[in-house]
């Protein structure tokens, strides 16, 4: 099959350290956290108290109000991402064959502030008169596809239109479906990308009772430390990623601006345990493999990985032994980031926001920081650009995400040259 070729040509995005592309990179390569003690609940009772929330987010600014209490914030957050990526491509949709635009955004969870809600309405009326309470959106508002389904709408795109749930890998599955989606010339672009919004006493709960979260309560901003000695568990964090993919001569007719060309997309499971790694890093390295071979890449090619660097022991122990096994020798010479040291983990959104860092890494020549890595762990000795950003020729990048279940997806990108 002659393969497409394809570009990233728009970005957008909604996280804790900014909404602009501009104040999100900026974040990045300043080292600014986005993580707090929690403000949306009361969270002294539980062992972790801190997160990264968005906090400046109005709905108002990309929906009516009307709108906007049909939707759950997850949902409203793909919107607003969605659309700025479409502003930021400089998409003319009014000109475009709205049949070959299609939108693949993937959710770890879906809409748990509606479940809860809703769940709270019916505990608070009783058995009895509850049922009646329970709103007629309260399906349409918390199923996971419905990013993808209301972006369309938005957007008012026919294409192809699907969803990806496989929790943390979900941003990097969505983008990687899409890029195939227009490598087999059955769409001119895709809205692809991640969106989440879990942060609610249940979701936020659940993972303090797996003792997966920092208990770094009292120094928030130093909590999300992957790959450093003392690190003891993830940030949760919230927000969207969404970029637009193109087949690139549909880019270049347009004279679109051209991030970078995404080449490879590996997918693998697990196939070990519903939460931990493989401890040999089997699906990892599987799914490097496939990627960079997908790519037409040889290892020594790769400049950088954005890890998926959660902060948690396993993880990053296991992350760092794959990318030892993929890469050998080369591996020492790899420079390799975790921007959830920033932005703490965006769960289903942190792929979508993660290859906006790798589009502008290699736009810019520049690697952004793992930050808070001051005593790095001993089985974690690749290098992992501590605390400051690196200027650095920026040819090849790759973008890990493991997610709970087994599910592993890499993402491969590379300089575009005309």
């Amino acid at each position: 099959m002659n393969k497409k070729k394809v570009v990233v040509t728009g970005l957008g995005l909604i996280t804790p350290v900014g909404s602009t592309v501009k104040d999100y990179w900026n974040s990045l390569l300043e080292g600014r956290s986005g993580v707090k003690r929690i403000q949306c609940f009361d969270p002294s009772k539980f062992s972790s108290q801190i997160a990264a929330e968005v906090l400046d987010f109005d709905p108002s600014e990309y929906l009516n109000p009307k709108e906007a209490r049909k939707t759950d914030r997850f949902v409203q957050f793909a919107i607003a991402a969605a659309k700025k990526a479409a502003t930021d491509s400089k998409l003319n949709l009014d000109a475009e064959d709205r049949n070959r635009i299609g939108v693949i955004i993937g959710s770890g969870i879906g809409g748990l502030h509606t479940v809860e809600a809703e769940y709270g309405k019916y505990i608070e009326r009783g058995p009895e008169k509850g049922p009646s309470k329970i709103s007629p959106f309260l399906i349409p508002m918390l199923i996971a596809n419905m990013a993808s389904g209301q972006v369309s709408i938005y957007l008012k795109v026919k294409g192809p239109n699907t969803a990806v749930v496989t929790a943390c890998a979900s941003g990097n599955h969505a983008i990687g479906d899409a890029f195939r989606i227009i490598q087999r010339s059955e769409a001119n672009a895709m809205i692809a990308g991640g969106s989440e919004a879990a942060i609610t006493i249940m979701g936020f709960g659940g993972f303090c009772s797996l003792r997966a979260l920092s208990k770094r309560n009292d120094e928030p901003e130093r909590a999300s430390r992957p790959f450093d000695k003392d690190r003891d568990g993830f940030v949760m964090g919230e927000g969207a990623g969404v970029v637009i993919l193109e087949e690139l001569e549909h880019a270049l007719k347009r004279d679109a601006n051209i991030y970078c060309e995404i080449i490879g997309y590996g997918m693998s499971g697990d196939a070990y345990h519903m939460t931990a790694p493989d401890p040999e890093g089997d699906g990892a390295i599987r799914c490097m493999k496939i990627c960079i071979d997908d790519a037409g890449l040889k290892p020594e090619d790769v400049d950088y990985i954005n890890a998926h660097g959660t902060s948690t022991i396993y993880n990053d122990k296991v992350e760092t032994l794959a990318i030892k096994k993929v890469f050998g020798e080369h591996a020492h010479k790899l420079a390799i980031s975790s921007t959830k040291s920033v932005t703490g983990h965006l769960l289903g959104a942190a792929g979508g926001a993660e290859t906006i860092a790798c589009a502008l890494a290699i736009k810019q020549d520049i690697a952004p920081p793992t930050i808070n890595l001051e005593n790095p762990d001993p089985e974690c000795d690749l290098d992992y650009v501590p605390n400051k950003p690196r200027h650095m020729k920026i040819n090849v990048v790759l973008s890990n995400s493991l997610g709970f279940g087994g599910h592993n997806a890499t993402l491969a990108f590379k300089k575009y040259t005309s």
